[in-house]
């Protein structure tokens, strides 16, 4: 069974490249496109660990200027999603079933996103509710807004399984 995914494997050949890390991030807004909105910039990805970036600019403000609380969901939706994805081996599938967010102070600079699970847990024959917890933190380091996003972790379905099912 391989551990190291797709997903991970093209990370790591990106992230060494010039405008890798950049590249990378566009894929994958590119493949879940509702995340366009904040340009997310991944700077760092390993098994466990994902760091999101985002700049505060007009398209990511509500009414008062400051970072929109939806979009703040939609950074840690990608940090977690990314160290789901990252994390698990290839033989498995994830899916987001859940969210609890609190938002902590206002948000009137960048963001960071740091989705962070240590230990990992098992990706066994039987599916599992991960919950992944994402810390979003402005430039000075101070915590505006947290998130549990619990992603349900299972096994692929083979494709004889699924054909004998249809």
């Amino acid at each position: 069974m391989s551990t190291t995914g797709t997903t991970l494997a093209l990370w790591r050949k990106l992230a060494k490249l010039p405008l890798g890390t950049r590249i990378f991030s566009w894929g994958v807004s590119w493949r879940a496109p509702y995340f366009r909105t904040i340009r997310p910039h991944i700077t760092e990805l390993r098994p466990g660990y994902c760091e999101v970036h985002a700049a505060k600019r007009r398209r990511v403000h509500n009414h008062i200027g400051t970072f929109h609380a939806i979009a703040a969901c939609n950074m840690a939706e990608v940090a977690a999603g990314v160290l789901t994805e990252a994390s698990i081996p290839t033989t498995h599938r994830w899916i987001p079933t859940g969210m609890t967010v609190r938002y902590v102070a206002k948000a009137a600079t960048d963001l960071r996103a740091v989705a962070e699970l240590d230990p990992l847990p098992a990706a066994d024959d039987t599916a599992r509710d991960w919950v992944v917890p994402v810390r979003i933190l402005d430039t000075a380091d101070k915590t505006v807004v947290t998130a549990d996003i619990t992603m349900r972790v299972s096994p692929r379905k083979s494709r004889t399984t699924a054909a004998k099912t249809s």
